[in-house]
């Protein structure tokens, strides 16, 4: 039988190892996408690091796939061989829990995650629920639609489920692997965005990105900023960063809201009254489903917003990863498989 390539982590901890395997296929309601590109997400070290409770090991890590349907099985509606597909964090829903049944697949009891519960990207083929594709619009090339289906994902779905209105302003704090891509939708949607990071070097880029203010949090209070400018509507947080998140609570406008993006264990301080006067509050948001990934792709492919990357190819992935879990990529790091 033919062979194909996949990094591994074959035990918690342990280093990414390159295994041949043959070349897998796929079973009902399975699809075989040949991968051509998949991007590293600071999520990938659940997998590598073994906090992501249950997974079993040997487990390829990866939720930013970006390929090609080679194969299907039986029982998969609509999908062809030759599309062009992507694959995000849910890999799965199971259309029959209570969350399912209201309509939330992303919060589904029973979903499988990519790269997780389920191998990922980081190989040359993987084996893909039908209810986990996304299809690629033509003018985004797979380097472009890994970083789009999760970073991109989890900034523009989280906006246009906000409640803000074109017009409005919209902070986002944070101009990383999550932000650069927020600033670019925020101005692309029509609201007035303002972009929070620490130094003033990170001012350009902002602008660049469609800011029409910059906020340095490491020289002026970014509450305070914010009121100058009139509150905002919307803050999206996409810095990983408890106490910088809190610090921007004051800068809301009346029925503002935080929106939660980057992952921080460390508790957040805040002050209660504040919520109360303004009706303002916090929440998470935990990216969307495969076609909320196609409605990412096709506004990015209408807009002109484009992800920042780093290319690798497959055989460095270690190289990669460590490059991604430095904070030191510009802005988000992708291997390729040559496919």
């Amino acid at each position: 039988m033919p062979k194909m390539r996949a990094v591994q982590v074959s035990k918690p901890g342990g280093p990414f190892e390159m295994v041949e395997r043959e070349i897998p296929q796929p079973g009902p309601r399975q699809v075989r996408v040949k991968v051509q590109a998949c991007g590293l997400c600071h999520s990938d070290s659940l997998t590598k690091e073994g906090h992501w409770p249950g997974i079993t090991y040997p487990r390829v890590p990866g939720h930013e796939v970006a390929g090609v349907i080679d194969a299907l099985g039986p029982d998969v509606p609509q999908w062809k061989v030759g599309q062009r597909v992507g694959i995000g964090w849910l890999g799965f829903y199971c259309g029959y829990c209570e969350s399912c049944r209201r309509g939330s697949f992303v919060t589904c009891a029973n979903q499988k995650i990519t790269g997780i519960t389920m191998d990922g990207g980081y190989e040359d083929y993987v084996l893909v629920p039908f209810e986990g594709l996304a299809s690629i619009p033509n003018e985004i090339s797979p380097v472009e639609a890994g970083p789009l289906m999760c970073a991109g994902i989890t900034t523009f779905n989280s906006l246009r489920n906000s409640g803000a209105r074109g017009g409005d302003t919209v902070a986002v704090l944070g101009i990383g692997g999550l932000g650069h891509l927020g600033v670019q939708f925020a101005a692309k949607m029509g609201f007035r965005t303002i972009a929070i990071a620490r130094g003033k070097d990170k001012e350009p880029l902002a602008k660049q990105l469609g800011a029409q203010h910059y906020i340095d949090s490491a020289a002026t209070d970014p509450a305070a900023e914010l009121q100058k400018l009139g509150g905002a509507r919307i803050i999206l947080a996409t810095a990983t960063n408890a106490q910088a998140m809190a610090a921007t609570m004051g800068g809301l406008s009346l029925d503002g809201r935080l929106i939660v993006l980057g992952a921080d264990f460390t508790p957040m301080q805040l002050n209660t009254v504040s919520l109360i006067g303004k009706r303002s509050g916090i929440y998470g948001w935990p990216s969307g489903s495969s076609i909320d990934s196609e409605d990412t792709m096709k506004f990015a492919a209408t807009s002109g917003v484009r992800p920042m990357i780093e290319t690798f190819p497959l055989e460095k992935a270690e190289e990669a990863y460590n490059r991604m879990m430095s904070n030191k990529a510009r802005f988000r790091v992708v291997i390729t498989t040559g496919n």
